[in-house]
């Protein structure tokens, strides 16, 4: 009972509902602050708002490790595009970023090394079992697809508003295909975890050459 109280919620493996927030709100200023006032206060904004972020962490004990990873990622976005004189270039990066989980998502099912599973696994400290074991591999085969999926969607989608020019649709969609489909993701994770585990543990109990 304490083990399961112990184990984190698809949420909170998303950063909790402040971690929705912390996300979106770099964003936010940034597509406001470009519309009204231009692009060199949207990028002073989004800097100033993931700033406030790391600020308001530290101010609470908060673990800084988000807001500071959060605080880099919107400090190099905002140098793409104080540097290209575009505003959606605030996106690219991102953009790129979700074709390569998409493809490395794919290719570790190709090589049958489920990154889902890998990665869950290396986390949880429960070693590499799973991986001798055919229905395990299949069910973080799935969920490493799941993600692959999640990351293709995000680069189809946001390239193409990218190629459009539509910097509020794009800040959106960065929000909205962001932490909530990760979220999503993460509950196919913990379901194929779950199957795995309980799987494993039926093997363990059976005598040897009852698979």
């Amino acid at each position: 009972m304490e083990n399961h109280r112990a184990k984190p919620s698809a949420l909170e493996q998303a950063g909790g509902t402040k971690g929705l927030v912390y996300a979106a709100l770099p964003v936010v200023a940034f597509v406001l602050a470009n519309n009204y006032r231009g692009l060199k206060v949207a990028v002073m904004a989004s800097v100033a708002v993931a700033l406030g972020i790391a600020l308001e962490r530290l101010k609470r004990k908060e673990s800084l490790q988000p807001a500071l990873g959060g605080l880099f990622g919107v400090a190099v976005a905002a140098g793409v595009s104080w540097y290209t004189g575009s505003a959606k270039d605030y996106f690219l990066i991102g953009i790129w970023a979700s074709l390569g989980g998409a493809v490395l998502f794919l290719v570790s099912v190709l090589v049958r090394r489920p990154l889902a599973g890998v990665l869950w696994n290396s986390v949880t400290g429960k070693g590499n079992a799973w991986l001798a074991d055919r229905r395990s591999r299949l069910y973080y085969d799935i969920a490493t697809l799941t993600l692959a999926v999640i990351f293709g969607a995000r680069f189809v989608v946001q390239q193409y508003l990218y190629e459009t020019d539509a910097v509020e649709s794009l800040g959106f969609a960065k929000i909205l295909m962001g932490y909530p489909l990760l979220g999503l993701g993460l509950l196919v994770v913990a379901w194929a975890a779950r199957l795995s585990d309980k799987r494993l543990k039926t093997l363990a109990t059976q005598p040897a050459g009852r698979v």
